[in-house]
């Protein structure tokens, strides 16, 4: 049987995901991102023990929840400092079965891209869907222009117009595999160029991880509406831990919050959002625009605003699904994550459903499996638990919106009364999310998929 190929457009947590999970699948894989290098975009990422279990079929769950640092307590927050919540990663385990991860995006990237053959992911190139293709027909594949590229080919992708030595093949694989680490895989970067080249490639099946602004979203759907502002901006930024000791926590005040969480490697990740015009950007810069803020908020949130780079700051303002879309798939091409449903960051599920997408769409499409079917699976997998959690994230933003004195004075009173009637209220918000579980066929036989089951792993293929 002809080996399967798919090429994954975008080189982040999703798409890595995507092309770990159909290479173990059996599937001849190549990724294609447009930086120069697999570096992460954002500081931190929260992995709820949904994206756990979903990465224990890479065999990577583990090593996620190695990372985990936020042992003791965590509390929701008044500006002032009292104290509205509490809860810990025990009670998280109690409930879910797991802990939740904060993590840095590098160390996930690293740890995805690792588990690639040498030379999968191809760095420094765009790439445009030219074709969907049809899953009925042999004749009928789908067709990616790549701009950016070396010349490097090899077997696994068919060439098209660009003819055979204008392919990005999978057999040829030229790049050092990355070793495991704590920042991006240099070792994916592509040469620099000289000059841009155009080749046209084929393949099986086409995964868009473009992000947001997906332009494979828009040639598939192109009635679809654009993702909507959500009515807020996001700010992030990693810095050392400080000296006085501090609890991991959430904060609330009026039309903003703001969180801080340790990391396994003894850095803090913080973030903030706040109710603000979309487009915006700080007279002076984005650290000055925090101090302004939330400078006056209670520890350690003033000691890592001192503690940060400017420039180390980033800011971008927060988008949501503005509709269902028609389907997850068109033709050949299946979508994931950001691209197709992209969320309001407030319960921390962006990445980890981009990760269940990845998974579960591997588990559909088995390299012996009518793809038309095995992509229509994955839709009706998919569509409704990701629109779900989308509204879910939309009810907790504009909650946390609030500005006038007498709602926010409701919503504290409110959230410390269910705290005290019903323990580890942030936990609660993830009822229904955080507990679900890859579909069973994706683990190794005898496999529990649960916690520390280290062969909970995708079935490898043909081999």
């Amino acid at each position: 049987m002809r080996q399967r190929t798919a090429i994954v457009i975008g080189g982040g947590i999703g798409g890595l995901t995507a092309a770990v999970a159909l290479e173990r699948r059996g599937w001849s894989v190549t990724v294609l991102e447009r930086a120069a290098a697999l570096e992460p975009v954002g500081a931190g990422i929260g992995l709820a023990p949904n994206a756990q279990r979903a990465l224990d079929t890479l065999g990577a769950g583990d090593a996620v929840r190695a990372m985990a640092a936020w042992q003791a307590a965590g509390e929701m927050r008044l500006p002032s400092g009292r104290r509205l919540a509490r809860t810990d990663n025990a009670a998280a385990v109690r409930r879910f079965g797991d802990p939740v991860v904060v993590a840095h995006r590098a160390d996930l990237i690293a740890l995805l891209a690792d588990r690639l053959p040498e030379g999968a992911a191809r760095t420094g190139v765009t790439a445009a869907l030219v074709e969907a293709g049809d899953p009925a027909r042999d004749d009928r594949p789908a067709r990616v222009r790549v701009t950016g590229d070396t010349g490097a080919s090899g077997d696994g992708l068919r060439g098209g117009r660009g003819g055979e030595d204008d392919s990005l093949r999978a057999a040829d694989r030229t790049a050092d595999r990355p070793a495991a680490r704590t920042s991006a895989p240099a070792a994916t970067r592509t040469p620099e160029l000289t000059a841009a080249r155009t080749s046209e490639l084929t393949a099986d099946l086409v995964v868009a991880a473009d992000g947001i602004h997906s332009a494979v979203r828009r040639a598939v759907f192109p009635g679809h509406p654009e993702p909507r502002y959500a009515g807020c901006t996001a700010w992030r930024f990693v810095v050392p831990a400080p000296a006085r000791p501090y609890t991991a926590h959430e904060t609330w005040g009026p039309g903003g919050l703001w969180g801080s969480f340790p990391l396994h490697d003894g850095r803090v990740y913080a973030y903030a959002t706040a109710t603000v015009p979309p487009g915006g950007r700080a007279p002076d810069d984005e650290r000055a625009e925090l101090l302004r803020r939330f400078g006056h908020w209670h520890h350690p949130v003033p000691a890592l605003l001192a503690a940060v780079d400017p420039a180390a700051v980033l800011r971008n303002d927060v988008a949501t699904a503005a509709a269902p879309p028609p389907a997850f798939h068109h033709g050949r091409v299946a979508l994931l994550g950001d691209a197709v449903h992209p969320m309001a960051p407030h319960l921390g599920q962006g990445g980890c459903q981009a990760i269940e997408d990845a998974v579960v769409l591997a588990y559909e499409a088995a390299p012996d499996a009518d793809l038309g079917a095995a992509l229509a699976a994955y839709t009706r997998r998919r569509l409704p638990r990701t629109m779900y959690v989308v509204r879910r994230s939309e009810r907790i933003a504009r909650l946390s919106a609030v500005r006038s004195r007498p709602a926010c004075a409701l919503r504290a009173a409110a959230m410390a009364l269910t705290a005290r009637c019903a323990p580890d209220l942030a936990l609660r918000n993830l009822d229904g999310i955080a507990d679900w579980r890859p579909p069973a066929a994706t683990y190794a036989s005898g496999a529990s998929g649960t916690r520390g089951t280290r062969a909970a792993v995708l079935p490898k293929e043909n081999e």
